[in-house]
């Protein structure tokens, strides 16, 4: 028996993470970082990892549609936090072919990441997941969970923003002593 094909969407979805890889090492030979910039894009990320956590501390991935929380407000605040944090990471690498790659890259493979849900969610939940996403029903009921937030595994998403923000610090504190080495020369 033969593997069945995996269209392009499906593969976008499920190797998004490993694509952001690809795309990285470019982004940071691109960045021009600055302090301010680095400074600002940072503030910007932890607003989009803070949102990315209170989404994670309310899900319960692949068992139930979940109406609580930021879900109340967006049908994928995952996804939602995870392009502010791109929104951070462009404005922290000042440079304007980074911030479009990484656009780009996150319009493509969180479109492909969402049709995939949604996808799963209507075919193990149904109609469950079809009023979800009409608004009528909420549950206001459950609370956030840090416990449910690391079993998600956020701290994923925080250590690769606090890694890619660390790199960027590096370079400009590299493109700053390389240049003022440069001119004293």
């Amino acid at each position: 028996m033969t593997e069945p094909s995996i269209s392009l969407m499906q593969f976008l979805a499920r190797f998004r993470v490993a694509l952001g890889w690809v795309c990285a090492p470019l982004i940071l030979i691109l960045a021009n970082p600055s302090r301010e910039s680095i400074l600002v894009g940072t503030i910007i990320g932890l607003a989009g990892e803070a949102l990315r956590v209170w989404a994670a501390g309310h899900l319960y991935k692949s068992r139930e549609v979940t109406s609580s929380g930021p879900y109340r407000f967006f049908a994928h605040p995952l996804y939602v936090g995870s392009s502010v944090m791109g929104a951070g990471l462009a404005v922290a690498s000042a440079n304007p072919i980074a911030a479009a790659i990484i656009a780009l890259y996150l319009f493509v493979t969180l479109r492909a990441a969402i049709r995939a849900e949604e996808q799963f969610l209507r075919q193990h939940f149904g109609d469950q997941y079809d009023l979800y996403r009409q608004q009528r029903v909420v549950d206001t009921r459950r609370r956030f969970s840090i416990k449910q937030a690391m079993a998600n595994r956020e701290y994923r998403a925080l250590a690769g923003l606090v890694g890619a923000m660390l790199l960027l610090a590096l370079k400009a504190t590299y493109n700053g002593a390389f240049w003022r080495a440069a001119a004293g020369s």
